[in-house]
């Protein structure tokens, strides 16, 4: 007797033509199969039907459905994966919120808007939004450690190659934000110093 295993069949990334726009998601057309992909209501106002689109892709599994979250790049996936690990939000929360980009960009507009951060998200009241913000305290403090060594790292291995400091750092704050691998920010940093 053949002993079966289950096996979690992760969706991450979908390309394929919009069939159906409606108020919460898209139909894609993959290769023949169509995927109903829910979007936040950012993305979805920035794409249109009938055409191309490639997305990043979260497969909520539930006892009694699986769903599918669609982004429109990684750091918004890895925003709403964030998200939905704490306690009282759930994806279609986790989904909207995520439409500001990135843990750092939401950082900087908790920092300008504090309580009013989420102001018309569906589902969001001030006491929530209060206890997302405490949520996420913790994971900020842990990127801005993350990101300070890596930026030291860089930075020690430049000055090491004999730049000047203050124009290593004046290199390093101009390197685009998506970029966090060590050495893809010292390549990058070469490159305007060696302008």
């Amino acid at each position: 007797m053949i002993k079966r295993t289950k096996q979690k069949t992760m969706i991450s990334c979908l390309k394929g033509r919009i069939i159906l726009k409606k108020e919460k998601f898209v139909i894609l057309e993959t290769n023949g199969v169509g995927y109903k992909v829910f979007l936040s209501q950012k993305s979805l106002n920035s794409i249109e039907e009938e055409k191309n689109l490639e997305i990043f892709c979260y497969l909520n599994v539930k006892e009694n459905a699986l769903e599918l979250y669609g982004f429109l790049n990684f750091e918004e996936m890895e925003l709403f994966e964030v998200l939905n690990n704490i306690p009282g939000v759930g994806p279609k929360i986790a989904l909207e919120i995520s439409s500001f980009g990135s843990l750092k960009k939401l950082k900087e507009v908790i920092d300008k808007e504090n309580d009013n951060v989420f102001k018309g998200i569906s589902g969001i009241g001030r006491k929530k939004t209060q206890a997302i913000i405490l949520e996420l305290s913790g994971k900020i403090k842990e990127m801005e450690k993350k990101e300070k060594t890596i930026d030291n790292e860089a930075e020690m291995a430049l000055v090491n190659l004999g730049f000047n400091r203050q124009k290593v750092k004046e290199a390093l704050s101009k390197i685009p934000q998506e970029i966090k691998d060590t050495e893809e920010k010292i390549k990058e940093a070469l490159k305007i110093l060696g302008k």
